[in-house]
């Protein structure tokens, strides 16, 4: 396949809305399809053709191509060694080889890691990870599944998944696009076409459909969230919040 005229990724830890994100720019029909095309996948196991067919999957007409994906370290030395790169190279070297062009970078990020967390677990637990727009609730009884081990640990993962990224946009002085979580629900469309002008994609004729996903967060998770905060900072001489 030939490869795309632009590249960009969307750089994400989780429950910071990327996928309502992927919806959106998909829907314009002109921002590629930004799927999480390495996501389940064994890095060892990938061939160059199968980077070609992630190219495929998320290239529109237009020659634009997208991917979501949290920083993987495994993903990187595997496309370094698919694609014979010494180990000199940046980071993001070795991710443009594997996606010709990458020049734009999309950093999703959210303000409130607590509630970052304890919406992580909550899906974990109760299997809902997304819910589309008008559908009904899920039907779960999670209150007993309160865990502040679990909470904690994702806590602390999501801030070194973020850490990561940082390192991967300092190898090389990259600003890559930011957008947080708490400010884009806020301004969905806004933001939607913040991001193709950020693209350099011409918006004049680009439509932005409505948002594909509802939010989940209810009664249970906001107790987890006090909870968690609470005993967070047990024994603490002066508390945070």
């Amino acid at each position: 396949m030939k490869p795309p005229e632009l590249s960009y990724t969307i750089w994400f830890s989780q429950r910071t809305g990327s996928t309502l994100l992927n919806y959106a720019l998909e829907s314009t029909g002109v921002a590629g399809n930004p799927g999480e095309w390495m996501n389940g996948r064994d890095p060892d196991k990938i061939s160059k053709e199968d980077v070609e067919k992630m190219w495929e999957a998320g290239t529109t007409p237009n020659g634009v191509f997208g991917v979501k994906t949290s920083l993987n370290a495994e993903w990187i030395q595997r496309f370094r060694n698919l694609y014979d790169i010494p180990e000199t190279a940046t980071q993001a070297e070795v991710w443009r080889t594997a996606f010709p062009n990458c020049t734009k970078h999309i950093y999703m990020t959210r303000r409130n890691k607590v509630r970052l967390a304890v919406s992580w677990w909550r899906a974990i637990v109760s299997g809902e990870w997304h819910r589309q727009y008008g559908e009904k609730p899920q039907e779960s009884d999670i209150a007993d599944k309160y865990n502040f081990d679990a909470i904690n640990h994702l806590f602390i993962e999501c801030s070194i998944r973020e850490a990561a990224m940082e390192a991967f946009f300092s190898e090389e002085n990259i600003i890559p696009m930011t957008i947080v979580y708490e400010d884009f629900i806020l301004d969905y469309e806004g933001t939607v076409m913040n991001v193709i002008e950020f693209l350099g994609i011409p918006g004049d004729n680009v439509k932005v459909s409505p948002p594909a996903l509802s939010r989940i967060a209810d009664d249970v998770a906001e107790e987890w969230v006090q909870r968690f905060r609470e005993e967070r900072q047990e024994g603490w001489q002066r508390k945070s919040w």
